[in-house]
Formats: structure tokens, sequence, C-alpha cells
């Protein structure tokens, strides 16, 4: 078995793809010969965390000022939806906290005893993120049905607007901006908080609303509205809640192990490919590999050419930092098929 693990980055120019780009692949790794040594890997996983950090904390700032602006209105009008509304920015922001304290987690070397790393604290932080939304669903539902009951007159209904406006471009742009960067760093818990921005915002156009109808006089036009946003928070809640599912349970993209199978067929001197597994930890990639190679190979000629596998699942992968190659080989040197199932059946 050949482990390698490959903590850079290898960034691809669709343009490179030819004799140029070869040599000057090749010219680089005479300049820097490969190495398994920690000191000569670029830790990509700092890089994404600060990335990730930078993230939260620019989120935490937009949405703690749009917090403050909507509480002194609350104030000014007493508007209970904009109260509720004003509890889910707070709440959203705070989620920050445990993704943050996993982002600064995953930094932390691997140990005898976390042999991974710390990378699964961002699943943890997931499902912390998924209870604040279930939360923030159920105060949303409790409110809109306590105003349904016992409706109470606003005042400041220009302010009440304009603050649930400035709520749902605050919420809106956040969400955005931490979606992106969970897809680009691979963090489900990013892409799921940004999600429960999103639900606020809607909560606010719920406040928007409900101001509406409070100034044509009809009191019941927010608590209903707030039942529909409810249930526009359950929608998002279900989609969160499967993509933190998904990826405790080691769930990837079936399109990358295509994209995985095809890289090993296309190296040089693999004669099959076997089973191919990845895992995400944190936001990073892991994956093993059984490839048949010739049984007349020296020791080294099959250490060389599952070095050559590993490099090619990187190229062809995103996100892929670390993999395990598996060598086995035919009896007579003819049959790939025959190595791969008695492999499977050992």
């Amino acid at each position: 078995m050949h482990v390698h693990n490959h903590d850079h980055d290898h960034a691809h120019d669709p343009r490179g793809s030819g004799r140029g780009a070869r040599i000057r692949h090749r010219l680089a790794h005479l300049v820097t010969p490969h190495s398994h040594a920690a000191m000569d890997k670029v830790d990509t996983a700092m890089e994404t965390s600060r990335e990730g950090l930078r993230t939260l904390w620019l989120s935490l700032g937009i949405l703690g000022l749009t917090s403050v602006i909507q509480l002194a209105v609350v104030a000014l009008s007493g508007s209970v939806a904009l109260l509720g509304d004003t509890i889910h920015n707070a709440a959203d922001a705070l989620t920050a906290v445990p993704l943050g304290i996993a982002f600064v987690l995953g930094r932390r070397a691997a140990n005898r005893r976390y042999t991974y790393g710390y990378g699964r604290a961002e699943d943890l932080a997931g499902v912390a993120i998924v209870l604040t939304i279930a939360a923030s669903s159920a105060l949303a539902a409790y409110e809109a049905v306590d105003r349904l009951l016992n409706p109470r007159d606003i005042t400041h209904l220009w302010a009440v607007a304009a603050a649930a406006v400035a709520g749902f471009i605050g919420n809106e742009w956040v969400a955005r901006y931490r979606i992106r960067t969970g897809r680009k760093i691979g963090s489900a818990a990013l892409v799921a908080d940004g999600l429960h921005a999103r639900t606020d915002g809607f909560t606010s156009l719920a406040v928007l609303l409900g101001a509406g109808g409070a100034a044509l006089g009809w009191r019941a036009a927010d608590p209903l509205i707030g039942l529909l946003i409810t249930a526009a928070i359950l929608m998002v809640l279900r989609d969160a809640a499967r993509e933190v599912y998904r990826r405790l349970m080691d769930c990837v993209d079936p399109a990358l192990i295509d994209a995985a199978e095809t890289a090993l067929r296309a190296v040089d001197g693999v004669r099959g490919v076997g089973q191919v597994r990845m895992r995400w930890i944190g936001h990073t990639l892991r994956a093993e590999a059984d490839i048949v190679v010739d049984s007349r190979l020296t020791v080294v000629q099959a250490h060389a050419l599952a070095v050559a596998a590993e490099h090619a699942l990187i190229h062809a992968v995103p996100r892929l930092t670390a993999a395990t190659v598996h060598t086995d080989h035919t009896s007579d040197g003819t049959d790939p098929h025959e190595a791969l199932a008695h492999h499977a059946t050992a």
C-alpha cells in the first residue's frame, strides 16, 4: 500500500494542457523535488480557514449593524414582528461563533488521537446551525400565532418598513457571500449558515408586507404572512439539514468519483481501476483508490506508478489534498479484473 499526502494546491489553466505546460510542470518538479515532508507542503486548509473566518467576521459585522438599527426602530414603533426579525438577525450573526471555532480548530495539526485532524468540527458546527434555523422557525411561528390571536397597533410604519428593507438587504448580502465562500472552500456548514441568513431575509420581507397591511387597516396581514414565511423557513431548514446530513454520512458528488476513475485510467501503466472512495474532512477531500498494475513490475516501479496515480487524482479532483493508492496485480499479468475481484473478496 502506498500512502501519499499532498496539502498543496494544483491549480490548472485550461490553456496549459499542451507540450509547453508539461515541460513547465517537469521543470517545476526538478526545481522543487517531490517530497512527503510536512515542511515542504503549502497548508491550503489554513488558507481556506482564513477565508472562511474573514467571511464570518464580515457577516457578523453586517448583521450586527442591521440588528442595532432594527432594535432602535423596535423601541420607537413597538413592532413585535420587527422585534422577532431582530432576534432572527442577531441569532444568525451569532452562528458565526460555532463556525469560527470550527475553522480555528480545523487549523490544528493531526495527532495520535485525532489522526485525521480536526476538520470534522465543521460538521458539528453545521448541526448547531441547523438547530438554530429550527429554533428560528419555531420562534417565527409562535410570534405569528401570537399576533394573530392578540392584534397590536404599530406606530411609525415608515420606519418599520425601512428597517424591514434594511434587514432584507443585509441578510441577502450575507447569504450570498457565505454561500459563495462556502462552496468555494467546500464548507457545508458555511453554506448552511448562508441559507439561514436567507431565511431571515424572508422574515424581513414579512415585516415589510405586514407593515403595508397595517397601513391599510388589515391587522391580520402581518401574522398571516408570518406563517407563510415560517413555511419558507422550514423549506430552507430541510435543504440545510439534508446538506449537513450528507456531509456527516461521507456523501460526495458521484461526478468526483467519475473524474477520479477517468484520471486513474489515463495513467500510463494502470491496467485497471478498482474501488474509489472519498470523504470530506472539513472542507478538503481525502481519497482511497485501488489500481491494478503489471505483476512484472518491481516494488520501486509499482511505487512510482502509485505516485503518478496519486498525482493524477489530485490534479483531476478539486479540493482533494490527500490520497491513498493501493496497487494490486494479476497472477498472470494479463487480466486486470482478476486482481480486482481477488482484492474485493480478500
